[in-house]
């Protein structure tokens, strides 16, 4: 084992471990999904519970197969896409710095999950083992291709934004 193997190891389980506990909070954090429901409708997306579990079935479900090194393609599409929503959604508006509540820290994770993509898990990943190992562009167009479509899905069939208000 070398270098090479450590690094894409390392990131594979900080960025699988922070997806984790992301989703785990949206379920059984403070509001727990009845917060998180109120929240995403007041995004403006309809049907807040169903956002809700939603996304913590792809944080959770993408933190764990990051972790395992297992689909890692489909897993970085898992990580662009709620990274995704959530720049658009809550984050844009306020600008880059997350101290402001900036899509800083939503960015920083999907151009790591889009990285990973490309380079692929790494030796130690059941990917590996499996012999299943996609990367290169095609693991990279994999998880960006079906980030991307996977949002804009989500946003064309539940985003209603408010109305600005009239001066």
């Amino acid at each position: 084992m070398d270098v090479t193997d450590v690094a894409p190891t390392l990131i594979r389980l900080v960025v699988g471990a922070t997806m984790i506990a992301h989703g785990l909070n949206h379920w059984l954090g403070g509001g727990r999904i009845a917060g998180t429901a109120r929240w995403f409708a007041g995004l403006g997306l309809r049907n807040g519970v169903l956002q809700a579990w939603a996304s913590v079935v792809a944080e959770i479900g993408a933190g764990v197969l990051l972790i395992l090194g297992l689909a890692t393609p489909l897993a970085c599409a898992a990580v662009i896409a709620v990274m995704l929503v959530a720049g658009l959604l809550a984050h844009r508006a306020n600008g880059f710095f997350v101290f402001k509540e900036g899509y800083e820290y939503v960015l920083v994770l999907a151009v790591v999950a889009l990285a990973l993509a490309f380079t692929g898990p790494g030796r130690l990943s059941i990917d590996h083992a499996a012999g299943i190992t996609v990367t290169g562009w095609a693991g990279g167009v994999i998880a960006l291709g079906a980030g991307v479509v996977s949002t804009t899905g989500l946003l064309a069939l539940f985003w209603r934004p408010r109305p600005e208000p009239t001066a």
